[in-house]
């Protein structure tokens, strides 16, 4: 009984607390729903206004819409408008200009081509005065003002005029070392340009003057103009073609150029024409001096010299003042042949060689066009035949070797015909004073008996 009297007791003295708990806690959760409600209207206030400026925003929006699409059905009736408007007005621009758009086509031609003409010629030196005036021609859109069709004529005259005109000019010149500088020139009309070095190369694009690589023979310079002006007569060598011959005459092979395309071929025949012109030389002063000898010898029979008409008497000499036993006639005339052959011998030496010389040369230059020729086909198997360029050196190695060869083998043969006839002069005097020897000792021996 006293326990459960305990446990009653406590749960009455702990009833209070309880309740003071309780109490406390409704106040606080009702504290924090009020807060909650708070935040609550004041999130619903600030969607309420963003809802309205989010609506504000869209109807601005609608109505630019609608102004835009105003202005782009104006703007479209306008462009219609305008493009029929420019139609009729094209179409009534045809109608009035009529044949003035075929003028204004001749006239913008006549432009271009004299515009060509100032970009190419040495007379706009001095005289481009209207061509600002054709420029304006060429690239004008619409027909050209009274003015300027004035200023096309003048300028047409004045190229014209210029053309026959020999004039002294300063022109802006490049020399070799790529220095500019102001130098005097002499206009001859529109043919070309002369400066000390000669003939001058115009540059329309840079308006500037530079040498030709390569001056025409006896072509003019400005200080002989200036002589041959002074008295009146003027003969100077000109290129109508206004530069282009005088720039291919910088491409025309000079005789070395030729010579390097023959080739090692060509190399080969050009030294056996100078051992040839050696020989020559050689054998030709020596057969001169030896029928000299031999017409000097003439004129002394009986004092026998160093040379082959000399040795023969020589021989005759021994044979017939022989102290022992003078030799026979047979014997003589053997003697006299061998000493005549012996100089036959030395009288014709290097002909041969001579000879020789000019059968090979021209074989060479065959040799050298069969093997341009090879070349030539083996460079059309690779690229083909389009460009002439390609095969023009095999071609040229082939040609080149050809007339080398003949150039080569007809001095020589001339060379060796003229030697010959001279030996056999030569050696027909010695048989013929060698026969009169033999003669003469025949009719002594025959007295004798």
């Amino acid at each position: 009984m006293n326990m459960k009297t305990l446990v009653a007791a406590l749960c009455l003295f702990s009833l209070p607390f309880t309740a003071s708990a309780t109490s406390t806690l409704v106040d606080s959760t009702q504290e924090a729903q009020r807060i909650q409600g708070a935040h609550n209207v004041q999130r619903e206030s600030g969607f309420k206004q963003t809802e309205q400026s989010i609506r504000a925003q869209r109807d601005a929006l609608i109505k630019q819409r609608v102004q835009l699409q105003t202005e782009t059905d104006q703007l479209s009736q306008t462009f219609s408008k305008n493009e029929n408007n420019l139609a009729t007005l094209e179409e009534q621009l045809r109608l009035e200009t009529g044949s003035l758009g075929e003028l204004f086509g001749v006239v913008r031609q006549a432009a271009k081509d004299l515009s060509q003409e100032l970009e190419t010629s040495v007379t706009v030196v001095d005289r481009a005065k209207y061509a600002p005036v054709v420029d304006q021609i060429v690239d004008a859109k619409a027909l050209p003002s009274m003015v300027q069709l004035n200023g096309l004529w003048l300028g047409m005259v004045e190229q014209i005029e210029a053309s026959a005109q020999l004039a002294s000019v300063s022109v802006p010149f490049i020399n070799a070392d790529g220095h500019q500088a102001n130098i005097n020139a002499y206009r001859l009309g529109s043919m070309g340009l002369i400066g000390e070095q000669g003939y001058l190369a115009w540059n329309g694009d840079r308006i500037v003057a530079k040498p030709y690589l390569k001056q025409p023979a006896n072509g003019p310079v400005l200080s002989g103009l200036a002589s041959i002006s002074q008295v009146g007569i003027m003969s100077v060598v000109v290129d109508p073609s206004r530069g282009m011959m005088l720039e291919q005459l910088a491409n025309a092979p000079e005789l070395k150029d030729r010579l390097e395309h023959g080739g090692v071929v060509g190399k080969v025949i050009l030294g056996l024409l100078v051992i040839g012109a050696i020989i020559t030389l050689f054998r030709g002063s020596k057969l001169f001096i030896i029928r000299q000898q031999i017409k000097a010898q003439l004129k002394r029979p009986n004092e026998p010299g160093n040379n082959p008409l000399g040795r023969i008497l020589k021989v005759y000499s021994l044979g017939v003042n022989k102290k022992e036993q003078p030799r026979s006639v047979e014997a003589l005339e053997l003697r006299l042949l061998e000493a005549i052959v012996d100089e036959q011998q030395e009288i014709e030496k290097g002909l041969s060689m001579l000879k020789l010389l000019a059968a090979l040369a021209p074989m060479l230059g065959l040799l050298g066009t069969v093997t341009g020729m090879i070349e030539t086909f083996q460079v059309i198997t690779q690229f083909g035949n389009g460009d002439p360029k390609v095969m023009a050196g095999g071609i040229s190695t082939a040609l080149v070797t050809t007339v080398l060869g003949l150039i080569s083998a007809m001095p020589l043969l001339l060379a060796h015909n003229i030697l010959s006839t001279q030996a056999d002069a030569v050696r027909n005097i010695l048989e013929k004073q060698g026969i009169s020897l033999v003669a003469e000792q025949a009719e002594k021996v025959g007295s004798a008996a």
